[in-house]
């Protein structure tokens, strides 16, 4: 743990912040590609009614990351608190707890989905031309529920005590078993969005097997171990505490994306295949930014931990100054390349011509977009749990959600597109807001601790 006490306390903020955050903004841009994948395999059949499937189930698929989240922010921010204070055995039992609790949980939400089917399938918005399709996806993705939410846990674990590097060969991993079988199964086979599924899941177990492997081979110093599990002294309430809003969070968002589709399916089923193509495409810019702040979470977590307020204010400033420029050139990236970017996954002409305008409102929060997940993730980090509910629910809740209705009845389709970004720019101000309150507290707590 050497080198690892070295990077959270003494490496140059530059480079502890590249450290750490670039192999985590690889693993982003590895689920980038992963998501892109099903996407843009399933576009090679030109069906849009397929694709328009996959857009509809994909929030349900996010909703099984997210409380995979739980267990893998949760437990991420505790560990390297933990360890900060230099508790290496509790941040064993909290590993050993999120290990068991992900594969528990996986299990009851892979039954209850698999019974409830068909009601999922009337909540995420399928018509009477895509329901079909939805159900062999979701019958698929349903049954991996326990290796999609391990996979998303160790992932985000690993990074707890700075082995950034191993959690993106892990993506990596699942990855690149996802790219392979996908035209495979998909096209050369001719199994649909059936194939994208089985491709989906197989890429997670190859995940999951890594991570079980590197703690096997006693890479860690943390542990999976049966005997090192553990509850109580907080544990599970500490994960809880962090997880819940990180998994709520993402929980939110899927939900928010239910009710979108739900919302641009009364403009038909092309709207729908389009916004699924133009939020994948922007989840290159989106899934960067958040790579770089959830990579410095540890980095909070430690200092904050350890009380060292200034580093812990370096890494937020530097990392913000960063997400900044960042955010403004893949915006403009983005812009330039819209129209290349939706034929990638479908040529037909309707849905570029709508994708192109979702991209350019997609784009509009972008530059200043990783300054709210900057905050998300500082406020996880210092193990916040009430303000980041709170923050959580504004954006996807509160605002988004809301803003969706309202814009609809005000403006249209042109209304429901340009929902996001409003919601991004208001969701922006009350984490500032937020974050600066915290570091004016923290001041007062140091104060009165040193004292």
């Amino acid at each position: 743990m050497k080198t690892n006490t070295d990077l959270f306390e003494k490496t140059p903020v530059p480079k502890a912040v590249a450290t750490m955050a670039v192999p985590t903004m690889i693993s982003m841009l590895v689920v980038v590609i992963y998501n892109m994948a099903d996407t843009f395999f399933i576009g090679q059949t030109k069906d849009p009614l397929q694709v328009a499937a996959v857009s509809l189930a994909t929030p349900v698929f996010m909703i099984f990351m997210a409380l995979g989240h739980l267990f893998g922010i949760g437990g991420s921010s505790a560990i390297s608190r933990a360890l900060g204070e230099r508790h290496k055995d509790r941040a064993c039992h909290i590993s050993s707890f999120c290990c068991y609790g992900s594969l528990g949980l996986g299990v009851i939400v892979a039954i209850l989905s698999v019974l409830g089917m068909e009601t999922i399938l009337h909540l995420i918005g399928a018509s009477v031309n895509t329901i079909g399709f939805a159900r062999q996806y979701l019958a698929i993705i349903a049954i991996g529920a326990p290796f999609i939410m391990f996979s998303t846990a160790f992932a985000n674990i690993l990074r707890g005590e700075g082995a950034s590097r191993e959690s993106m060969v892990g993506n990596l991993i699942g990855t690149v078993v996802n790219i392979i079988l996908d035209p495979i199964m998909i096209l050369v086979l001719g199994w649909g969005v059936t194939g994208a599924a089985l491709a989906t899941i197989i890429g997670n177990i190859a995940a999951c097997l890594y991570y079980i492997a590197y703690y096997l081979r006693g890479k860690s110093t943390l542990s999976i171990h049966f005997r090192d599990f553990k509850m109580g002294d907080g544990i599970a309430s500490g994960v809880a505490g962090i997880g819940i809003p990180a998994s709520l969070n993402n929980i939110l968002m899927s939900f928010a994306n239910i009710i979108l589709n739900q919302a641009l399916v009364g403009y038909g089923d092309t709207p729908v295949a389009a916004m699924g193509v133009a939020m994948k495409s922007n989840m290159l810019v989106v899934l960067l930014q958040i790579g770089l702040c959830v990579g410095i979470q540890p980095l909070i977590g430690y200092n904050y931990g350890a009380r060292n307020k200034k580093r812990l204010m370096s890494v937020f400033k530097f990392t913000g100054l960063v997400s900044v420029i960042m955010g403004t050139i893949l915006t403009l990236i983005m812009i330039v390349a819209r129209k290349t970017m939706i034929q990638m996954f479908i040529n037909d002409a309707e849905v570029v011509q709508y994708g192109i305008q979702m991209v350019v409102a997609l784009q509009l929060s972008a530059p200043l977009l990783g300054i709210l997940f900057l905050c998300i993730n500082t406020i996880q980090g210092m193990g916040k749990a009430l303000p980041s509910l709170i923050l959580t629910i504004c954006r996807q809740g509160l605002i988004f959600i809301p803003l969706i209705f309202v814009l609809n009845a005000m403006f249209g389709l042109d209304g429901v597109i340009y929902a996001q970004p409003a919601a991004d720019y208001l969701s922006i101000v009350v984490a500032i807001l937020i974050c600066t309150h915290l570091f004016r507290t923290m001041d007062h707590r140091e104060e009165k601790a040193e004292g």
